[in-house]
């Protein structure tokens, strides 16, 4: 039986168990629907098979999961064990976390932090004490809706899951960084409906039009065969990292043309006279920014150059 993982909205298959193309669908079509809300299901979802992967206790009924593993200037956001406890897996935190998307909206977070030189992987119920959500920290008019602030903790308890490096040493996190890219693919699908709903016949506007059509019809191509190559190789690595590189720098380069031949096709209209559109494009471009752009490009240079040279004589 296909493993699934249940929460918010629709029921998913994990990913790399056969079905990660539909997976990865239904991230697009929630972003499609409304970029915010398809980013906080991805968050979701991705922490549902974190947990499912790492062995720990998968979410329970009407709970909504972030996963907040974002690094900030320091001080960082500090763990520890507690000393009066006998349970090795009752920790407390102790300041702050930059970028918590679902702040005011999740029940419970994934949250990355250090303990003695080392980064851990905890989750914390976030009705616990001594937890601040911050409230001036988002001056961005895109993905506002997500909530996205600094939350301080103040000895708050945590449950221990896992070390940070089993956390990102595993083929999932590559898995999950594509559902990502499945997002932004509906984010850009989304705002590419200025273009593909309000036909002109002109030639310009047919131009556009065709280079649109070309980079959506590329951006689902390269998530299907991405699908089917986790499929095929779930528990490959250095092949997920490889991939999810690619991807993410090809869907990235998707929205960002298709946020620029849409202006130049339309012209400034949609963005001031048409609210939804225009919230779309502002919270696309803020969210393309969770790339790494030019250091994920170089990441990936650095892996095609390491690769080529095992296989060479």
């Amino acid at each position: 039986m296909t493993p699934v993982i249940t929460g918010i909205g629709p029921t998913l298959p994990l990913p790399g168990h056969g079905h990660t193309a539909e997976r990865w669908r239904a991230l697009t079509e929630a972003a499609r629907a409304d970029i915010s809300t398809g980013r906080l299901l991805e968050a979701h979802v991705d922490a549902e098979a974190i947990l499912h992967e790492l062995g720990a206790r998968a979410p329970g009924p009407g709970e909504r999961w972030g996963v907040w593993a974002a690094e900030g200037p320091p001080p960082t956001l500090a763990a520890h064990p507690d000393p009066a406890s006998t349970d090795t897996s009752t920790w407390s935190l102790r300041g702050t976390k930059p970028w918590c998307s679902g702040s005011r909206g999740c029940t419970h977070a994934l949250v990355t932090a250090w303990h003695e030189g080392r980064r851990v992987l905890l989750a914390v119920a976030l009705d616990a004490p001594g937890i601040t959500v911050g409230n001036d920290d988002w001056h961005a008019a895109g993905m506002r809706a997500t909530e996205t602030h600094a939350v301080a903790f103040d000895a708050t308890p945590a449950t221990f899951i896992a070390d940070a490096e089993d956390y990102f040493g595993r083929p999932g996190f590559w898995h999950g960084a594509i559902g990502v890219a499945a997002c932004w693919f509906g984010g850009a699908q989304r705002v590419a409906q200025a273009v593909l709903a309000h036909p002109r016949d002109d030639d310009v506007a047919l131009m556009h039009r065709g280079a649109v059509d070309v980079a959506l019809f590329s951006g689902e191509a390269v998530l299907a065969s991405a699908a089917a190559a986790i499929d095929d190789a779930p528990d490959d690595g250095v092949a997920a990292q490889v991939l999810a590189l690619r991807v993410r720098a090809h869907i990235e380069s998707v929205a960002c043309e298709i946020i620029d031949r849409v202006g130049r096709s339309r012209g400034p209209g949609p963005l001031v006279a048409d609210a939804s559109h225009a919230g779309a494009v502002a919270d696309l471009t803020v969210y393309i920014r969770q790339s790494h752009a030019e250091r994920d490009l170089i990441a990936l240079g650095r892996l095609c150059t390491e690769i080529d040279a095992r296989k060479a004589p």
